[in-house]
């Protein structure tokens, strides 16, 4: 029996209700429909459970990933010694105080806005319609029209295996453009607290229904994806910097340079994984011969 096999037996064994499935394939768990599959994907039901899975499958030395949505990922087609975590489960959202809510990792982000749309509580518009999780946009700080999670993140409860569960707050979360503590650290998002303001209803469901429409006219909604390729460049946007080079709608394989926007690659074709690296490297190839800027991924990358 080889490492990976012995990591899985004593999760089961120890936590014995736990869901899981064996080679579970990737691709069903992620917007890009890309991915080979975990050796086993486990779903814990509560921060606890969680916390022991993790902590066992470390103790084992088994790389493990950890997924909410699986919308900001691009994840290889061999995954043979992998496990992951998803953690649907843990999608609770509580509304803590007068301006204040909690969401779990697994709450996806058009959920949370909704939840505050009908609370009457305004901050959130922006997230309505990003289909990710609330673990992965506290994770790369998601943001769109201007805001970002920093804006409204108060505190957020994190597992990691040297300090067990304890909550950050503010500067601890070290925010930045995509980037925050959790972009390099290993450490799992299980809860993050919201701090938002009190409006009318009207009003916020008016700005929810605009972003939505706006994402619909210009995003290719209806293809597979990872959302942006790229990171914004400084000074400038990826999209007209790929449009620019004459690439919109350039294929490789079952990868596009989607036709409606240029800074999503879409699996067209039933894309695999060598398809849509090679699609990012020729983009970025080019857009530096062309303007002399390099155009870095928005999406993780799972090797």
């Amino acid at each position: 029996m080889d490492v990976v096999s012995q990591a899985i037996s004593e999760v089961k064994s120890k936590l014995p209700e736990i869901e899981y499935r064996l080679n579970e394939p990737m691709k069903d768990h992620t917007s890009f429909k890309v991915g080979g599959a975990v050796r086993s994907m486990f779903f814990p039901r509560d921060a606890g459970e969680l916390a022991e899975l993790y902590y066992l499958l470390c103790l084992y030395e088994v790389r493990t990933l950890v997924i909410g949505n699986g919308t900001n990922m691009l994840i290889n087609d061999r995954l043979e010694d992998m496990v992951a975590i998803k953690t649907a489960r843990l999608g609770a959202v509580v509304h803590n105080s007068e301006n204040e809510i909690t969401a779990g990792a697994g709450a996806s982000l058009s959920q949370l806005s909704e939840y505050a749309w009908k609370n009457g509580l305004s901050g959130l518009e922006f997230a309505y319609g990003i289909p990710g999780s609330v673990g992965g946009a506290v994770s790369m700080n998601a943001g769109a029209y201007g805001s970002e999670i920093k804006d409204v993140a108060l505190n957020t409860t994190v597992f990691s295996n040297k300090n067990g569960i304890f909550t950050i707050t503010g500067e601890q979360h070290g925010f930045s453009y995509r980037r925050s503590r959790f972009s390099d650290s290993g450490d799992i998002v299980i809860s993050a607290t919201m701090r938002l303001k009190k409006s009318g209803g009207y009003e916020i469901r008016e700005k929810m229904d605009e972003y939505s429409a706006r994402r619909c006219e210009s995003q290719p909604l209806n293809m597979p994806s990872a959302g942006s390729t790229f990171k914004r460049p400084e000074g400038g946007y990826a999209a007209e910097l790929i449009e620019l080079a004459g690439l919109k709608g350039h294929k490789i394989g079952g990868a596009q340079v989607s036709e409606k926007h240029a800074g999503f690659i879409v699996n067209c074709n039933k894309a695999t994984f060598d398809d849509i690296i090679r699609l990012i490297e020729h983009i970025q190839e080019s857009v530096y011969k062309k303007f002399g800027v390099r155009l870095e991924p928005e999406v993780k990358i799972v090797t």
